[in-house]
């Protein structure tokens, strides 16, 4: 088996991000800040730690502050600069003329169809694909820990993540065979099984690494649940055809699309940091009394 090289990554980017309305109104839900970087920097980073080339943004109306931000802002570099001051906290906002392709998806019919509308630019490659919206805290990065797995078993990976019993009704659900340390070989998959019918206890979470034959279930998928183009509907139509693994994340995953969970992250990221931990700690002990 020839295990092709994985360089893109898909971000789907073009959601409204209601749940945080009124903060979403004018600006995208992935520039929210987790202290000091917007939840796409932490996702675009980790694909760089992964060895990814090109990032590929599916993207809507009014996002153009992601491109803004993966830009050279030339009055901000230019005012810095002439201040003496350093240019080292802007290095992870800009990457290299082409590493970064943007392609509209005119319409919110679900994250399969998201990931189609990216097909002419993945072409006859693997990619990845990475939901901002789960932020992955941990080292080794996520999407390295899962292309050291891949490197080794090709096909296609999903990121798992162990869930209670009692919450597997709110995920997608591997039906698990064979355990391999973190990897976990994927007989099936169940969406959101009514409780107590779930066939595993490990969750579907947002990253993936995926064959390029999913584009071509995808171009003929009608909609799934929701009323939307479902990607797990497509992954699971590929298991037994090829390679597919689950690997469990070595480390915690914040789901920012959540408020309590953004919050979580944003307090998680700080006590992780020698300047800010002291201050955010005695914060956090005096108000928990």
């Amino acid at each position: 088996m020839t295990i092709k090289p994985l360089r893109k990554a898909v971000f789907p980017v073009a959601g409204l991000g209601t749940r945080f309305l009124p903060a979403t109104k004018a600006m995208p839900k992935e520039m929210l800040p987790v202290v000091d970087r917007p939840l796409i920097q932490y996702a675009v980073d980790e694909a760089v730690e992964a060895g990814i080339e090109q990032m590929i943004f599916v993207t809507g109306r009014g996002k153009s502050a992601l491109e803004d931000h993966f830009d050279i802002a030339y009055e901000l570099e230019a005012t810095m600069a002439a201040r003496g001051k350093s240019l080292d906290v802007l290095d992870g906002t800009r990457l290299k003329p082409g590493n970064i392709t943007y392609v509209r998806q005119q319409e919110p019919m679900g994250l399969g169809h998201a990931v189609w509308c990216a097909r002419d630019i993945v072409g006859d490659e693997p990619f990845a694909v990475l939901l901002p919206d789960d932020f992955m805290f941990g080292q080794p990065g996520c999407l390295k820990q899962m292309v050291d797995a891949y490197n080794k078993v090709g096909g296609n990976l999903i990121c798992a993540e162990e869930v209670p019993d009692d919450q597997t009704h709110r995920y997608g659900i591997i039906t698990p065979g064979t355990q391999d340390g973190t990897l976990t070989e994927v007989k099936g998959l169940v969406e959101k099984p009514a409780p107590g019918t779930a066939p595993s206890n490990l969750s579907v979470i947002g990253r993936y690494i995926l064959q390029p034959e999913v584009m071509r279930i995808l171009e003929n998928q009608g909609k799934g649940a929701g009323g939307e183009i479902q990607l797990t509907d497509a992954m699971q139509k590929m298991i037994g055809d090829q390679p597919f693994h689950g690997v469990t994340f070595q480390g915690t995953r914040y789901d920012c699309g959540d408020k309590a969970g953004f919050i979580q992250a944003n307090l998680a990221v700080a006590l992780s940091r020698p300047d800010l931990e002291p201050a955010v700690r005695a914060f956090a002990q005096k108000a928990l009394g």
